[in-house]
């Protein structure tokens, strides 16, 4: 089993790592009591304002792209460097967020296009015994 480290632990708790591997966390926080010991030390120095670099940047998602960006990844409307970091970003790294943003924006752009065509075959429906053809 791999070693779990303190970086290990800030992700963790940032719910930052892979299903897999917060589960693989859990189990041994529960089996290691000195592992357990860590974490709260790890939490005290949070709640103590001890930050560093690192934990503020991916605490605060810095690297992760706004919603707006996502929303343009999903309908190829960035340039091709920017398509690729968010490939990265959201393959390779990985972030739950921006896999659960990106889902959430195609189950939404998934129902406005059935709320569209639901729409649009009502006008025609409604409308079909109205129209004469000219001739």
């Amino acid at each position: 089993m791999p070693t779990i480290r303190q970086s290990d632990l800030d992700a963790y708790l940032d719910e930052a790592l892979p299903p897999e591997e917060m589960a693989r966390i859990e189990q041994a926080l529960r089996a290691d009591k000195e592992l357990a010991r860590t974490l709260a030390g790890v939490v005290a120095r949070r709640d103590a304002g001890v930050h560093s670099l690192g934990a503020v940047w991916r605490r605060h998602r810095l690297s992760c792209p706004t919603r707006d960006q996502l929303g343009s990844y999903l309908l190829d409307a960035l340039d091709e460097e920017e398509s690729a970091y968010i490939d990265f970003h959201v393959e390779q790294v990985g972030c739950r967020l921006c896999r659960a943003n990106l889902l959430d924006l195609e189950n939404r752009r998934r129902e406005a296009d059935t709320t569209t065509q639901a729409r649009r075959r009502r006008y025609f429906q409604s409308s079909a015994g109205h129209l004469r053809g000219e001739g």
